[in-house]
């Protein structure tokens, strides 16, 4: 997998990493008002997040990216920009080089190893120029579909925190995965993700 060097700013790191000619990873800008907004319409999303997500600055937290606390980028398709999803590392600690990995991509790009592969280069990216030693990322035990995205990326599974969550009264069970940046690299996907439609509606991954 080649990933061409683009948009480097903010002390060194890129703000644009360009996948393949259907995927990219960029900032999210003031233009994804409409996507964030209408992914965030559906219950199924809404109730992922600890607080409302309605513009492309509360997926982005610009004020943490500026602080090295946090990266979000937007997952788009390279030919019409149109977002298929997000990946992000946050809870930054900077003493123990450790970040905290999210991702959801949308309906219409489900199935085509977009939320892998895009996992897959925001872990590389962050090893290399955010300069993380450790990644790691969690999902309830009743998803299945993040725990694939997981291990595509190279996420060893590690252990189970008991009932870490609560969503209508009942709490789940968390799965913790993680990625060290000397982990070698996960084995490619055999096809690459093809160009999709922006999203009417959304589920996330974690």
């Amino acid at each position: 997998m080649t990933v061409r060097q683009a948009g480097r700013k903010n002390h060194g790191v890129r703000e644009r990493v360009e996948v393949s000619r259907d995927l990219v990873l960029r900032r999210w800008a003031v233009r994804d008002a409409a996507s964030v907004r209408a992914a965030f319409a559906d219950p199924l999303m809404r109730e992922q997040t600890g607080r409302p997500i309605v513009s492309p600055e509360d997926a982005e937290r610009a004020d943490e990216w500026e602080g090295g606390s946090a990266f979000a980028f937007a997952v788009v398709d390279g030919a019409s920009d149109g977002v298929l999803g997000h990946v992000s590392v946050g809870a930054v600690n900077r003493r123990h080089s450790v970040g905290w990995v999210s991702y959801w991509t949308t309906a219409a790009a489900r199935g085509r190893g977009v939320a892998s592969l895009a996992c897959r280069v925001l872990a590389r990216w962050a090893f290399d120029e955010a300069e993380l030693f450790r990644l790691e990322l969690g999902h309830r035990v009743n998803n299945p579909g993040s725990c694939k995205v997981a291990r595509a990326a190279g996420f060893s599974v590690e252990g189970r925190q008991r009932q870490k969550l609560a969503y209508d009264g009942i709490r789940y069970d968390v799965e913790l995965h993680a990625r060290l940046s000397t982990d070698p690299e996960p084995l490619a996907a055999a096809s690459r993700p093809v160009a999709v439609a922006p999203p009417v509606s959304t589920r996330a991954c974690t």
